[in-house]
């Protein structure tokens, strides 16, 4: 079974099947924890919702990663119980918790940013300037694509008039 259905010829099919194939092979779980540390996703988004405001209350953190308050509650959780996080009453507000780094998240945070700094310059240092320019270009072209597709999945539904006589 191919990707044809998907409206790709045979060569393209099983060019991107093998493609993808290896992609899995090249990102073992070990490749996977060294980039990423053992992170989830959304663990990752929250590390860099922290660095930028240092600290945050558990609503802007469900917002940030587009999650239900619960879930991001049990993602902060386990966070806070792998040491990562640390929970703190708001002086001015007793009743809002802040979430902020432990001192042992921002030393994974870092350790995360140069994991990702250093792969990140290993391929960039193996691109030639024009390939560089055309890597710039096409990343461009497929944020654009997902940016009409966020646009078009957010977009208020359209209200269906119904005459009544």
């Amino acid at each position: 079974m191919g990707l044809e259905e998907y409206g790709l010829t045979e060569g393209l099919s099983r060019m991107l099947m093998d493609y993808i194939e290896e992609l899995r092979e090249l990102l073992s779980s070990d490749l996977w924890d060294n980039i990423f540390l053992n992170c989830s996703k959304n663990e990752v988004f929250i590390f860099w919702l922290l660095y930028q405001k240092h600290a945050v209350n558990m609503t802007e953190i469900a917002d940030y990663i587009h999650v239900p308050l619960n879930t991001a509650t049990g993602i902060i959780s386990r966070m806070e119980r792998n040491g990562l996080v640390v929970r703190t009453r708001s002086e001015e507000d007793k009743r809002v918790v802040n979430i902020g780094f432990s001192e042992k998240g921002m030393e994974q945070f870092e350790a995360l940013v140069r994991e990702l700094v250093t792969y990140g310059m290993k391929v960039m240092g193996s691109f030639t300037k024009e390939e560089m320019a055309l890597f710039y270009k096409m990343t461009s072209k497929i944020m654009e694509i997902l940016r009409q597709e966020n646009r078009r999945e957010n977009a208020p539904p359209k209200v269906r008039k119904i005459t009544i006589e």
